[in-house]
């Protein structure tokens, strides 16, 4: 009788659960993993804001790993954040697969020798079309993603953003207001500026603690508040790139000259 392989995946979490996503989505991981996972499958949490970290031993077990944004700075240098800079080496060098999303996005840049720092053009709130590059159709046709359109909107809420990406890597995605949207690193490594899987009711909320905390103006926070009530992201789109890379065929494929 063929056993089948359980196939996980590891959330690394590097926000605390806001009382209002708790209450109407039951917490953060729950929101990855609708938004990523598929029946059968096994997601662990790892609060790794909080000092939470999967042991080195355990790694092996996981199909792949994927870190939350977050309101600490990649470039910070808290114990946490270095601690989570090594994991991600350790993944890179182990050929995991790893998906950073916003902070994640950058810590993963920062990590494997990219640069990280804060916006020269300020807070990026909303809703946003960004532009994939040819060099992202290289990767996993086989997946269906060739018939992605070549512009998405998605969720944005940064202040930080990638400069440079490591060497090695490739930008793949870009916007009139930051120059890497999206950044792949060989097969295994894929962040993404944005939130695929915030709601906008989510940003919605957010802006407004942002505001209460005088993070962001107000008059700045109604003005995005009502734009948001105007688009639309492309969710479907951006759950399919992110589960392709999880899980399918996730392959650049060659070049013939």
């Amino acid at each position: 009788m063929k056993v089948i392989e359980e196939k996980r995946y590891a959330l690394l979490l590097a926000a605390k659960d806001s009382e209002y996503v708790k209450k109407v989505y039951d917490g953060y991981f729950k929101v990855f993993v609708d938004a990523f996972g598929d029946e059968g499958e096994k997601w662990d949490l790892f609060r790794v804001v909080e000092g939470e970290f999967p042991e080195l031993d355990q790694l092996h077990n996981y199909q792949g790993f994927v870190v939350s944004g977050s309101p600490h700075d990649a470039y910070g240098d808290e114990y946490w954040i270095l601690e989570l800079c090594f994991l991600l080496q350790t993944l890179f060098a182990m050929q995991k697969k790893v998906l950073g999303i916003c902070f994640g996005h950058q810590v993963l840049c920062r990590a494997l020798g990219g640069k990280v720092a804060r916006s020269d053009s300020g807070w990026d709130i909303g809703v946003r079309t960004v532009s994939l590059t040819e060099d992202f159709y290289s990767y996993g046709l086989f997946d269906g993603l060739d018939e992605i359109p070549p512009t998405l909107s998605i969720i944005e809420c940064h202040q930080d953003e990638v400069w440079e990406v490591p060497e090695g890597a490739q930008v793949v995605a870009c916007s009139d207001k930051t120059g890497v949207e999206m950044f792949t690193f060989g097969d295994n490594i894929l962040g993404i500026q944005g939130h695929p899987e915030y709601t906008k009711d989510i940003l919605d909320n957010l802006i407004d603690r942002l505001s209460s905390n005088n993070s962001i103006e107000r008059d700045f926070a109604e003005e995005k508040k009502l734009q948001l009530m105007e688009a639309e992201p492309d969710r479907k789109y951006w759950e399919k790139i992110c589960k392709s890379f999880l899980k399918g065929s996730w392959t650049q494929l060659p070049t013939y000259f």
